[in-house]
């Protein structure tokens, strides 16, 4: 059996102001650092280990991964940063207020930007300051590569490749991974793992530094899914039975 973590990372500064945030770089606030050190004590209690992790480029999922890792006594495992884990790019909606630009726009129209499959936040210009074009951790990507918005769609897209050329290797070869990443970006993880439908998927609540745990056969199709609880509790998650999974 393999064994994959997925990991939230705990409250931003624009989380708990209600904001986009997106591609943009913001840290954990203090309710957000306890809840990932919870997220530790929830691992350690359960049992689960881990030999190798991965990460976005962002901080709040690095910050949220070096918590977990100094209190499980595992900073010195090795750690993998990658953009394609970076959370879904909101485009020119990045460092607005939520419920400010429903206000603006209409809550069905922030609704839709927020939570539907294809439909992507209206893009960012190249030259806005808020753009990755001039940011040094992109350099030497395309900026074909680079997103100006994205729908989840858009985001899975982005998200499988480094599935398919990083973690999986890395599972195949025995290592207990541990995945630190963003709300859409780990929900393309599980779209891809469960086959979930599209319309599904964007519904999917993925809490803040709760421990998602895949148990995965020799193919790297689910056995069990579960989030991590108090005491070592496991609260399985069933989906609809679907054909096979494309883990693979």
């Amino acid at each position: 059996m393999h064994r994959l973590i997925l990991l939230r990372h705990g409250q931003s500064t624009w989380n708990a102001e209600n904001r986009f945030t997106g591609w943009t770089d913001v840290g954990l606030t203090d309710r957000g650092v306890a809840e990932t050190r919870q997220a530790a004590e929830l691992l350690k209690a359960a049992g689960v280990d881990i030999d190798v992790a991965f990460t976005s480029v962002l901080n709040r999922a690095i910050e949220t991964l070096h918590v977990v890792l100094r209190d499980m006594d595992r900073l010195w495992l090795p750690v993998h940063k990658h953009w394609r884990l970076n959370e879904r790019h909101y485009g020119a909606l990045q460092g607005l207020n939520k419920a400010e630009t429903a206000e603006r726009h209409s809550a069905e129209q922030v609704f839709l930007w927020r939570r539907s499959w294809d439909v992507p936040p209206p893009p960012i210009e190249p030259d806005d300051p808020r753009s990755a074009v001039s940011d040094r951790r992109y350099a030497g990507i395309a900026m074909s590569n680079l997103p100006r918005g994205e729908s989840l769609k858009d985001t899975v897209e982005r998200v499988i490749p480094f599935w398919r050329d990083g973690i999986s290797p890395a599972l195949r070869l025995g290592a207990r991974v541990l995945v630190s990443a963003h709300g859409n970006s780990l929900r393309g993880l599980v779209k891809h793992l469960d086959n979930v439908a599209d319309q599904d998927i964007p519904l999917f609540e993925i809490p803040t530094s709760r421990p998602l745990v895949y148990e995965l056969g020799e193919d790297l199709v689910p056995i069990r899914r579960y989030f991590l609880g108090e005491n070592g509790t496991m609260e399985d998650i069933i989906w609809p039975r679907r054909s096979d999974s494309a883990a693979a």
